[in-house]
């Protein structure tokens, strides 16, 4: 078989860049997008932001009758505002000068005399008060320093002192230690220890008991039991329940944590109502002590979709966030110099980024409208969510949108992905608002969210004493036309960090 040369005709689909260009700005999260356009105008000369200027009233509109009435109310509220500030500044001085002393040293110096008096509503003094209100909270600090601060002022001895910042080296943000206690142990041992004064583990576990006492209570701990008997024991001897409290973590703390309040009582040989005080203080008490040192940082989202109701008209608005990316613009000075018959460098330098330009601007257009026209259909489809809640919730797939909208699944995809909308409800990512279908009895079909809003209804309103099984809010739920196996509501309960039943049981 010798090979030939034929020729045949078919289409194919070619992703040209701009197409990739414009896929890969619809997959942007909003902070992404905000880094794109920033790069694209640092590297494209022809990209310009688009700046906002406040409409100004045109000549015709201030030479009409009454303009002789508003350039008169113009003057005199002038002549008011200078009198005002004739008047404040007056007002300013004679603070000044009651301030200034009346002997005043040669080396003395402006900051020393005026470092008060600056004029209310001043630059400096907002924006001072802005890095304060703004600041008050924030820290810097970490654990690991706080710790070791706190070493520098405790007197020990140089040995002491080792194990100290051995110990503190192995804590964790949380404040526990992130190794085993024997294996730390194992290894001061090989470190320290002499043939004239080995080191044992007594030693060392009396400088992690003095490491605990530092602020916050309870770090350096080796589990929670550690760090709960820390606190307890720092409190006043006179605080009621605390001698079974501390019997309580010491010897019993498994049976509170499956909270096995029969047994736990019949061992501590104590009354309901005791245990009930005792569960309260233990409950002050804070199971993460280094968390209040070294925060997590916050993360915020900015909403890439606006929703809001009418209040006229009663019906739902949705807008893009002008917030999110700034208005981008061809640089006319640029553009102008740009000449087709000119094939020099400089030219095709400018062309060349004149079309990217316009591609880039392209981009965001398309991007915008794809967002928005997709998230319409979302709303229109989960009116029921945005007026009664999550019970109100509509089984929706990605297939029923882009079927609305005429779009491939894909696409839906990439601009659901790390999108957010803002709504009176609060702010949900679009994927949100996705969920897959139960067949009710009726022969309708409820969603899955909704479902696990009732179930969490359902939880909440419970009887803490006898909480409600599985099986049995699967019973509840059959009663209001909602078909769910057991395992499928552990599921869900799963999915929403709630605990079983045995767990939810509570003394009232």
């Amino acid at each position: 078989m010798k090979p030939t040369l034929s020729l045949k005709i078919g289409q194919q689909l070619t992703m040209t860049p701009q197409l990739q260009q414009a896929i890969r700005l619809l997959q942007l999260s909003t902070l992404d997008l905000q880094q794109e356009i920033q790069t694209a105008l640092d590297s494209n000369p022809l990209l310009d932001v688009e700046e906002e200027h406040p409409q100004e009233p045109r000549d015709s509109e201030r030479n009409n009758d009454t303009g002789e009435q508003a350039s008169t109310d113009f003057s005199s509220q002038d002549s008011t505002n200078n009198n005002s500030d004739a008047s404040d500044m007056n007002e300013v001085s004679d603070q000044m000068s009651e301030t200034i002393p009346d002997d005043l040293g040669v080396d003395s110096s402006w900051d020393d005399i005026y470092q008060h008096a600056s004029t209310p509503g001043s630059a400096s003094s907002s924006s001072d008060d802005d890095g304060y209100y703004e600041n008050q909270n924030a820290t810097t600090d970490s654990l690991e320093s706080h710790l070791l601060w706190q070493l520098n002022l405790t007197p020990m001895t140089e040995r002491d002192q080792a194990i100290a910042m051995a110990i503190i080296d192995a804590v964790d943000n949380e404040g526990y230690l992130s190794m085993l206690w024997d294996d730390l142990v194992s290894g001061l041992e090989q470190d320290l220890s002499t043939e004239e004064d080995p080191l044992d583990t007594d030693e060392a576990e009396a400088v992690l008991h003095r490491l605990q006492q530092f602020d916050p209570v309870g770090v350096c701990s080796r589990d929670l039991r550690d760090c709960l008997l820390a606190q307890l024991r720092q409190l006043p001897k006179e605080t009621p329940s605390l001698k079974e409290a501390i019997q309580v973590v010491d010897h019993y703390l498994v049976l509170l944590g499956s909270k096995d309040y029969a047994t736990l009582m019949r061992r501590c040989r104590i009354k309901e109502p005791v245990l009930k005080d005792v569960i309260k203080l233990i409950q002050t008490l804070n199971p993460k002590p280094g968390s209040q040192i070294a925060p997590s940082v916050p993360e915020y989202v900015i909403p890439d979709v606006l929703v809001k109701k009418d209040p006229v008209t009663h019906r739902w608005l949705v807008e893009l966030n002008p917030e999110i990316a700034p208005k981008l613009k061809i640089n006319s000075d640029y553009a102008a110099l740009v000449k087709r018959a000119d094939n020099s460098s400089d030219n095709t330098y400018l062309r060349d980024n004149l079309q990217e330009a316009r591609w880039f601007i392209k981009s965001l257009v398309s991007r915008n409208e794809t967002l928005l026209k997709v998230t319409t259909k979302i709303v229109e489809h989960q009116l029921g969510f945005l007026e009664h809640g999550e019970e109100a919730m509509k089984p929706l797939v990605l297939h029923d949108i882009a079927e609305a909208v005429e779009m491939h699944e894909s696409t839906i995809s990439r601009v659901t992905t790390q999108k957010f909308m803002h709504t009176p409800r609060g702010i949900f990512e679009l994927k949100y608002f996705f969920s897959s279908h139960v067949s009710t009895t009726s022969g309708g079909e409820c969603s899955s969210t909704a479902i696990r809003a009732i179930i969490k209804k359902l939880i909440l309103a419970e009887n803490t004493k006898k909480p409600l099984s599985d099986s049995k809010i699967a019973d509840l739920l059959v009663d209001q036309g909602i078909k769910v196996a057991r395992r499928t509501i552990a599921k869900y309960r799963e999915a929403m960090n709630i605990p079983p039943s045995n767990e939810r049981k509570e003394l009232v």
